[in-house]
């Protein structure tokens, strides 16, 4: 009975979602015109390209944002050494601009079709992938049916499922087996996360630890490293990164308190939304602080408050000016952004106590010394108080951060691995194309 219900769900929403296919272009628009869609390329939405498939296999990949991005891609090059092609999706503007930084022509990029059977129909008619591979925790529904329906092997890397997520599914089992039941295979960053995939029906899973450790260290610019560090000169700084909304004036107040000790204190701050950029300087300018924006390109001065962290790409400028960091989404929102960053930057790490979507990598840094959780607004200005005040602890966090990474590395090698059963045969297809080829 719950088998029929399972499948009479699905099959409804694949007829809604042919219904309101006509409609949708409206709302690709207004992201659009709220800088979510770059639109020169709205009608890669839609499945649609400009680019021919390449001969030979092909993998489509997908991450959905910029921290998937980041962490799938040394799984891609080591995809890319074996000669096969990609068409990598994502779902942001930003994503979409970290895949050209750090992969550029190697892979062909895409957005990532709506998951509308027309859209994702013609995605997969016109690239005709030989396998996908999905990071993290992207299920969508109507894209599963259309890759299974076609027989496409479809792997799920660096696998997650929030509280959130888990107890929505647990909810209803019977649709996540119906959808689960098309995977070939889960890679799971913890037992956790692996335990809840059986349990809503995946089947084989695996354990690699998470992608995101074997990631390199984000880059820098070096010549634009030197010229804020000599700007800064010896003043004392914190940093807040990857804040959300109202995480911002947390950390103005908290400078505010942090001034009263530490005369000459800088605050960076680097939301995870850089279109909010605006709206945080207003509301830092009504805590009575003094704030430059990294895009307007004005010099930090001795009375410069807030150094505004408003651009995409550069993390690893903003944590190579600090010792320490809290990382956000963590005190005003709930499931925490990645403190692997930070600590492989050798960065003292602070958070809230809501980091469930980063249970795992917390957990080992907490246990090694190189995080700390805080609960609130208060205690966050007094761990930053302490850790200025006390180098010793401060060095003693940032070598314990940066060595528990490097203990948690792994994950791509376990990862591959568990790859190879698919990607061995796209590599004998690849060298049989080729001699076909030149013998064409």
């Amino acid at each position: 009975m719950s088998e029929r219900w399972a499948r009479a769900m699905l099959s409804t929403y694949r007829w809604m979602g042919a219904a309101v296919y006509p409609l949708i272009g409206g709302y690709v628009a207004w992201r659009a015109s709220r800088g979510k869609e770059e639109t020169s390329r709205r009608k890669e939405r839609y499945g649609k390209t400009q680019f021919a498939r390449p001969p030979g296999p092909l993998i489509w990949m997908h991450a959905a944002s910029v921290g998937e991005t980041v962490s799938v891609v040394p799984l891609i090059e080591h995809i890319l050494s074996h000669r096969i092609n990609i068409v990598l999706t994502t779902g942001t503007v930003t994503s979409a601009q970290v895949a050209r930084e750090r992969l550029g022509e190697r892979v062909i990029h895409q957005y990532v079709p709506l998951d509308l059977k027309p859209a994702v129909s013609r995605f997969l008619d016109h690239w005709v992938p030989d396998l996908a591979i999905i990071a993290e925790s992207e299920i969508w529904p109507m894209t599963i049916l259309e890759l299974g329906a076609r027989r496409v092997p479809q792997i799920l890397v660096n696998g997650r499922l929030s509280d959130n997520s888990f107890a929505n599914w647990k909810k209803r089992s019977y649709l996540a087996e119906a959808l689960f039941e098309n995977l070939s295979h889960v890679v799971a960053q913890s037992e956790v996360d692996a335990e809840r995939f059986r349990v809503l029906g995946a089947r084989p899973v695996t354990v690699s630890g998470n992608l995101k450790v074997d990631a390199p260290a984000p880059p820098v610019d070096q010549a634009q490293l030197d010229q804020l560090v000599d700007q800064i000169g010896p003043r004392p700084v914190w940093a807040a990164v990857s804040t959300h909304d109202g995480e911002e004036v947390i950390a103005g107040r908290v400078h505010a308190r942090l001034k009263a000790r530490h005369r000459d204190i800088l605050t960076v701050i680097v939301p995870r939304h850089p279109e909010r950029a605006e709206t945080i300087a207003s509301d830092l300018a009504q805590l009575g602080l003094k704030v430059v924006r990294r895009t307007s390109g004005a010099p930090i001065e001795a009375d410069t408050d807030v150094f505004l962290g408003d651009t995409i790409g550069e993390m690893g400028l903003y944590l190579r000016l600090t010792e320490i960091a809290f990382v956000g989404r963590s005190l005003t929102w709930e499931g925490g952004q990645n403190p692997l960053e930070p600590a492989m930057l050798e960065t003292a790490v602070l958070a809230g106590r809501n980091v469930q979507n980063f249970r795992d990598s917390y957990q080992k840094l907490l246990e090694s010394g190189g995080a700390k959780l805080v609960r609130d607004e208060e205690m966050l200005a007094g761990a930053v108080n302490y850790l200025l005040g006390n180098d010793p602890v401060r060095r003693a966090m940032m070598r314990s951060g940066a060595q528990t990474v490097e203990d948690m590395r792994g994950a791509l090698a376990r990862t591959t691995e568990a790859l190879e059963p698919f990607i061995q045969p796209l590599v004998v297809k690849s060298r049989l194309h080729g001699r076909n080829g030149n013998d064409g």
